[in-house]
């Protein structure tokens, strides 16, 4: 999980209960929203985008970006404000904005901010060039109350000076808006050196008056990953609108906080390396247009190759189009992303229907498609490339399996960029940030986001461009082949295999890594290779197989029995190679820890042994053999009994992604009505429509597609083709597969709309009573299969009963484990 600045994780994870007074978009976001689904509810043409709440996750340290951008699109054009602000933007009308930039990633808290390259500010100059404010802390304005508006493909806010700024794009490109105030001279600032991190290493700036264009490349640093790796991208600005747009005055400036002030009327050149001594200095161009417009458009091309492939991307995507030519293309892409899933919108209850397309809009913003657009060891690599990976960790639980319903095209392109990674580095990456290796997390999660796409799509890999033993040769690289430094790829194998664990302070010769997290990393680890063991399945090498089945089991070698916490037996703990415990109490870095001071992320002292959890938290972690847990931990009544305190004490994060399948585990003891009872709970305690509407970051959606399986009622077990049945909160939907041209119809029999709640009202239905699949009732009614479903294209028909009591079991059997037999055969 990428969080916010490490010093804030707590405040982070358990929102500020102030930080939501400041939302300010535009009432009309709402009004307009809530209109287009009522309005849905009897029409037969539907717009998709209308669903959509960019505003979503822009408050509560949520960390998306509202701005306007395509599907998986390179560019993402919003305001850069001050503050923390990861994403651009936020809604605190308290924060100023710096400018408009074309560079963001979405969902990510990376503590400084990403990108936010190639600010562009308007400003009123009164008194003329060499009066203008270019420097950040001079320029910077607040908004206009109630004037932010965004919509798939569009994003606009009004300053305080009563100047607009608009924007639209396209994968690289895009048109910026501004209208002034009548009778007043457009300038702009334009910057070469400011960026969100403050991470500028040099670079340079041309301006041709002739041309009416300007040109900016340079050197940045990461925004999660090591200082020392640097990524270039380039830019490229087009002031005349195609002929009707003259310049007037240009320059170049530059500033710095103690006094340098200085600009170039009429200079078209800077070449600036990076300030040796240390400090930040900024510099840029500053222009204006004679004729005094009320409306100036500028058009925006970007790149991470060059300045001359930035104005070729911004001449093919954009060329002479209006901003409405571009801004309905952009909306035409979303509709067909987003029309995968149809609902019955007249049936649903409308903040279901706009959180669920809210989510489905925000599971296609990242990662961002940087195909042609690749450098250093990528430089013009034959494959797809998909940059701002978020982290694999993230998104492995939700983000992918999504995916796999409607979208293997997209999925193989991206599972395409991990394998090419693998050819290039020799691991795939877990993160991958601004086109850098970023930080390892929990180890090498890209094996389950591959193993994903193999076990659902092995038939059809070699048509996808994806060659199945490729893919299995880069999760054994992961798997064996021990990283020089696994702090930014790969996993600490050596010692892993050594001992069965990670241990705690051990000595390691050849290898380095920041030496935490020992617990969590056996655990993800052991998850990893439970993916390695289901392509090693689906590939008949049985050796293999046999071998990853038991590397399947090691998350006992954390298990401490003798730990005992509210009264519970039994927690995963870290542990020292001698095989002793390392004792840590499984409160620490919970929501109920006491010392707000505790590391719990990434820091070296972060002694807990687990990342950004607690005990209480990652001893639930075992979603292949959960079975055997509950043997663990005592038995279905003892498990059951800890689940619900679990829940009810407070332990459970809904942000923090170890989490995500916790609520759907009385499944495993059998009890699936309460299942549908805490995702209910889940849902409308951390959920809503609202800016402040997500518990915590996004992380790159992972937020927006557990809840999206939510509202389906359905829950993926990663690595498998299963899949976990709950309660839907619409009465119908079907998603359609144009790859496969399959569509599946989830309908809900005995829908009662009451249900749909935090706490299900006595006499509501809402527990599942029975499961069939094209008119066959399964002998279970807590779990299918994607191969009976989705992949062939269905008729689920899920009845549902206000009798809890009555369908409190799963019929024939409960959902897989390793240890009872389960995932005995690929699909």
């Amino acid at each position: 999980m990428v969080r916010t600045p490490v010093i804030l994780w707590l405040a982070t994870a358990f929102a500020c209960a102030n930080y939501g007074i400041y939302a300010q978009p535009s009432p009309d976001v709402q009004k307009r929203i809530s209109a287009a689904i009522e309005a849905a509810a009897n029409s037969t043409s539907i717009d998709y985008t209308a669903f959509v709440n960019p505003f979503i996750g822009t408050d509560n340290y949520g960390d998306v970006c509202p701005g306007a951008s395509i599907p998986f699109g390179m560019v993402k054009f919003t305001t850069d404000m001050t503050g923390y602000a990861p994403a651009g933007y936020v809604t605190d009308n308290t924060q100023f904005v710096r400018g408009m930039s074309p560079l963001h990633d979405s969902g990510t808290g990376s503590s400084l901010g990403t990108y936010g390259n190639f600010e562009i500010m308007p400003l009123l100059c009164p008194e003329g060039f060499e009066t203008c404010t270019t420097k950040l802390a001079a320029r910077e304005r607040l908004r206009k109350n109630n004037t932010d508006e965004a919509s798939p493909g569009y994003f606009a806010l009004t300053l305080d000076n009563n100047i607009k700024l608009e924007a639209t794009s396209t994968r690289r490109a895009g048109l910026e808006r501004f209208t002034f105030p009548s009778g007043s001279t457009p300038f702009f600032v334009l910057d070469l050196a400011n960026d969100l991190p403050a991470s500028f290493k040099g670079g340079s700036m041309d301006i041709d008056p002739d041309a009416g264009r300007i040109t900016i490349g340079g050197f940045w640093g990461s925004s999660f990953g090591p200082g020392a790796f640097q990524y270039q991208a380039f830019a490229c600005y087009d002031l005349l609108d195609n002929g009707k747009q003259k310049l007037d005055q240009y320059g170049v400036w530059t500033g710095d906080a103690f006094g340098l002030d200085a600009k170039g009327l009429g200079q078209t050149h800077l070449n600036l390396s990076v300030n040796l001594i240390g400090g930040v200095y900024e510099s840029g161009a500053l222009f204006s247009f004679s004729g005094k417009p009320s409306q100036v458009n500028i058009r925006v091309g970007v790149s991470f190759r060059s300045t001359a492939q930035a104005c070729a991307n911004a001449e093919a995507e954009v060329g002479t189009a209006s901003f409405e030519d571009i801004q309905k293309q952009s909306v035409a892409l979303w509709n067909e992303r987003l029309s995968k899933v149809e609902i019955d919108v007249a049936n649903t209850p409308p903040n279901v229907t706009e959180m669920l397309y809210s989510s489905l809009y925000r599971a296609s913003l990242t990662p961002n498609n940087a195909t042609d657009e690749t450098q250093g060891l990528f430089a013009n690599t034959t494959s797809f490339y998909f940059d701002s990976l978020y982290c694999s960790w993230d998104t492995f639980r939700t983000f992918y399996p999504l995916m796999t319903l409607h979208s293997p095209d997209t999925y193989a392109q991206i599972v395409d960029s991990y394998i090419d990674a693998y050819r290039k580095r020799g691991w795939m990456p877990e993160c991958r940030a601004n086109n850098l290796p970023g930080w390892t997390q929990g180890g090498s999660s890209a094996d389950v986001i591959v193993g994903h796409f193999a076990v659902n799509y092995h038939n059809e890999a070699a048509a996808l461009g994806i060659n199945l033993d490729e893919l299995y040769a880069a999760q054994i690289a992961d798997a064996e082949v021990n990283p020089p430094e696994w702090n930014i790829e790969g996993r600490q194998v050596n010692v892993y295999k050594e001992f069965g664990y990670v241990p705690f302070a051990v000595l390691d010769t050849s290898s380095t890594g920041r030496q935490t997290r020992e617990g969590s990393r056996t655990l993800e680890y052991v998850f990893e290779d439970f993916a390695i063991r289901q392509v090693a399945q689906l590939l008949n090498k049985t050796d293999d197989e046999a071998k990853y089945t038991n590397r399947s089991t090691w998350y006992e070698h954390v298990w401490n029995p003798s730990v005992t916490s509210d009264g519970f037996h039994g927690f995963m703990q870290k542990r020292f190679s001698n095989g002793t415990f390392a004792f840590t109490s499984p409160v620490d870095c919970s929501p109920n820890d006491k010392n707000d001071s505790r590391a719990c992320s990434l820091q070296s002292n972060n002694i807990v042994g687990f990342y950004e959890s607690s005990s209480w938290e990652y001893s639930w972690f075992v979603p292949h053999d959960t079975a055997n847990l509950i043997t663990l931990m005592g038995g279905n009544s003892t498990f059951v009994k800890r689940l619900d305190h679990f829940f009810d004490a407070g332990y459970y994060l809904a942000g923090n992604e170890p989490s995500f399948q916790t609520p759907i585990g009385y499944h495993y003891a059998d009890q699936p009505a309460k299942s549908v009872q805490r995702v209910r709970d889940v849902v409308f305690s951390n959920f809503d429509i609202t800016p402040a509407g997500l518990p915590g970051n996004d992380d790159q959606a992972a937020m927006a597609t557990v809840l999206s399986f939510h509202l389906l009622g359905l829950y993926p077990v990663p690595g498998t083709t299963e899949l976990l049945v709950l309660s839907p909160f619409t009465p119908k939907y079907t998603i359609h597969n144009d790859y496969l041209n399959t569509s599946t119809t989830v309908t809900v029999v005995g829908f009662d709309p009451k249900s749909v709640n935090g706490t299900i009202p006595n006499g509501a239905a809402a527990y599942v009573k029975s499961v069939s699949v094209n008119n066959q009732t399964l002998a279970s009614r807590c779990h299918f299969d994607f191969y009976d479903t989705f992949r062939i294209g269905a008729d689920v028909v899920i009845e549902v009963t206000s009798n809890m009591t009555d369908v409190n079991d799963c019929g024939a059997s409960v959902p897989q484990s390793l240890s009872t037999g389960g995932f005995a055969s690929a699909r």
